[in-house]
């Protein structure tokens, strides 16, 4: 049987399973204790969960976050998100297939007095922005409850194998994102002002300044004084002709199953979306052994840092720019997918099809931020803040500061004159943290000495960055006007210690040693994908900056580094091209080989679903916005589409965006009317069940 559990990580410790049974659709498998029901199907190699009631199509996962209802499962009778509930000893899981049948008899629910508790500050969301305002709050000794619906704090941090990027002193740059969430974690617990609740989810902020919680899956309300809503932000989803087929995958689902569950979903995997998610993810499938089959971006160059791309395609991921996916491809889950290039107005140019041979398509198209805590605050009076992606979608660096900032501005407002004020420095490195990749620069003209060693810097575009800056011991590499956004550059003596190719996040800096070999020097380059061996002996061929090859050369010398879970691999090169080199290829290029036969398929882009939950087209959409209808109150009533079980939490986006395609400009576009409650929950779980 093929194996679908990660059992070797370059970054990440696999621990020893403890296993538990379950039962799906009357079969037994196995379950990790502790993970998602979703985890544990896709782990025994079920990736269709069951089949829509309307057309039968396959259901699966999708975003991994309680956010859609693609992967919903009968757990127990009760249907439930199988990417949000826990496998259980014995538990009974079943396909929801068709529509459910209703008892004849259902026992009556006793409702009790709800238990409510009041605190200063509710936060929303125990990502990078709620744990660091959570910090400050803990600080000010201010009565805080931070929750959040996952079962460890940390958010998306979690999920990151990699250094990250931003300043050592403000956002702990150089070190890996899921480190970054257990320092955090571990400091937020020193402050016993702060109450963390974790299996938490905040259902709705009611217009009686009161907010519902199902905490453990028991219904709680809170009176808090005043909101942060950090609860972050939900991934896009595209529309386009095969869009309702499973495995397709967000790109935080595909980390969630892989990063932090152990889990290896695909084997082929091919990208849409070439921002820092996008790229990042497929440096993540990477580091877990799975096969990156290429990326399409639609804009002319990726909107992610430079630094996460050329690394990409030094190991073998082709990037194509100016391309989009035409078509997924497939019976019940992908089988291929098919790519075209698209024009300035971002039209498909006929002839430029191009299909590959892939199991799973990853949508990293951007992120929306989950605004409703804050809108439904204001509504009801209670004074609340933003921070994190549910204020702006940024990195996790700029998250872990606003929230701070955040964290600072809500203690003033409560405790007044006593709290400092916030420094105006911290402002402006908050702007310079969320700040989007700056101007691209030529590489630094060194004067070389043929008897010395030097770093050669292969960051040529501004991004905010400096932890290389910070460990040199000699104090020899510098940003060019100080900076953070600046360019690193070299300025003094090296000695050859490597440091700072140890702590690159984008792994972009080289060591050229000519103390050796005057003619052949020896060529240092970080490696972190070690499941991908590289030995002593072995042939590899070197590449630019650009992925060109340099030819092919000896490895001379592999030196580990496991504290930094790092190893620095060394090739004696000739002097001509030993500045050239930036990395080597590690993917196979008949990994990324086209297929031979482009696959077209016969629908059109109307034929996309644009409400996967209700089975709406793109085209049923289309013909009543051309009929005057901007209101998605009444698109809604029409068609349904909205009216499903993720609340319209994904169509939402894509119907204003087939608005804008059609010239209505968003300030004429009728808002959906939001209900309580945000995430649906089964009645019988309001009556007060007991303790939480």
């Amino acid at each position: 049987m093929e194996q679908f559990r990660i059992t070797e990580h370059p970054i990440l410790e696999v621990p020893e399973l403890e296993m538990i049974g379950f039962y799906f659709n009357g079969k037994y498998l196995e379950a990790r204790k502790g993970e998602m029901i979703s985890s544990a199907l896709i782990a025994n190699g079920i990736d269709v969960f069951g089949h829509h009631h309307k057309d039968a199509s396959a259901q699966g996962i999708f975003c991994a976050n309680g956010q859609c209802a693609k992967c919903t499962v009968i757990a127990n009778g009760v249907a439930v998100k199988s990417c949000m509930t826990e496998v259980r000893e014995n538990m009974i899981v079943q396909s929801a297939e068709g529509l459910p049948v209703l008892p004849e008899d259902v026992e009556p629910i006793e409702f009790h007095p709800l238990k409510e508790l009041a605190c200063d500050v509710l936060i929303i969301g125990g990502g990078p922005a709620g744990i660091s305002a959570a910090i400050e709050l803990g600080k000010q000794g201010i009565e805080t409850l931070l929750i959040d619906d996952k079962n460890r704090l940390g958010g998306k941090l979690v999920l990151q194998t990699h250094k990250f990027f931003g300043s050592e002193e403000d956002s702990r740059a150089g070190t890996r994102g899921h480190h970054i969430g257990e320092i955090l974690a571990k400091e937020l617990s020193t402050y016993w002002y702060v109450c963390t609740w974790l299996n938490s989810t905040a259902l709705f902020v009611f217009s009686d300044q009161k907010v519902g919680i199902l905490k453990d899956g028991i219904y709680r309300l809170v009176s808090p004084k005043r909101i942060l809503n950090a609860a972050g932000a939900r991934e896009k989803f595209l529309k386009f002709p095969g869009n309702k087929l499973a495995r397709i995958y967000g790109a935080g689902a595909f980390q969630t199953l892989v990063n932090r569950d152990l889990v290896r979903p695909t084997r082929r995997l091919f990208i849409i979306g070439g921002g820092n998610v996008g790229l990042i993810a497929a440096y993540h499938a990477l580091q877990a052994g799975i096969e990156v089959v290429g990326l399409a971006e639609a804009m002319p160059s990726c909107g992610g840092y430079k630094v996460h791309a050329d690394k990409l395609q030094r190991f073998g991921v082709p990037i194509y720019t100016s391309h989009s996916i035409q078509s997924a491809n497939g019976d019940e889950t992908v089988e291929s997918i098919t790519i075209v290039q698209v024009n300035d107005k971002f039209e498909p140019v006929d002839g430029t099809q191009k299909s590959f041979a892939c199991d799973t398509i990853l949508i990293a198209v951007g992120l929306d931020s989950l605004s409703e805590f804050t809108l439904e605050a204001e509504a009801a009076g209670i004074p609340v803040d933003s921070a994190g992606d549910a204020l702006e979608i940024a990195e996790a660096s700029s998250a872990m500061f606003n929230g701070k900032i955040a964290g600072l501005k809500i203690a003033k407002a409560i405790k007044g004159d006593s709290v400092e004020d916030i420094p105006q420095s911290w402002y402006a490195k908050a702007e310079v943290l969320k700040a989007h990749p700056g101007a691209i620069k030529s590489y630094q003209d060194i004067d070389e000495n043929k008897e010395s060693v030097f770093p050669v810097i292969h960051c040529l575009q501004e991004i905010p960055c400096n932890p290389c800056t910070t460990v040199c011991p000699t104090k020899s590499i510098n940003t060019e006007d100080g900076s953070l956004m600046a360019l690193p550059r070299y300025t003094g003596k090296c000695i050859g210690c490597g440091k700072c190719l140890l702590i690159c996040p984008g792994l972009a800096i080289t060591l050229v040693d000519y103390r050796k070999d005057r003619d052949n020097p020896t060529v240092t380059i970080a490696y972190e994908i070690m499941n991908m061996a590289v030995k002593t002996g072995d042939q590899r061929e070197l590449c630019d900056i650009e992925a060109k090859s340099l030819g092919s050369f000896e490895v001379t010398q592999v030196q580990d580094f496991p504290k930094q879970q790092m190893q620095l691999v060394r090739f004696r090169v000739p002097a001509a091209i030993a500045k050239q080199v930036a990395g080597f290829r590690v993917q196979e290029q008949s990994v990324s080989a086209a297929m031979e036969r482009t696959v077209i398929i016969e629908q059109t882009p109307d034929d996309a679903m644009i409400c996967l939950c209700e089975r709406v087209t793109v085209g049923q959409v289309r013909q009543l916005i051309r009929k005057g209808i901007n209101d998605l109150n009444q698109i809604k009533a029409i068609t349904r589409a909205g009216m499903g079980p993720c609340g319209a939490k994904t169509c939402e986006v894509l119907i204003k965006s087939l608005l804008r395609e059609e010239g209505i400009p968003v300030t004429d576009v009728v808002p959906n009317t939001k209900r309580p409650v945000f995430i649906e929950v089964p009645l019988a779980k309001f009556p007060d069940g007991g303790e939480a």
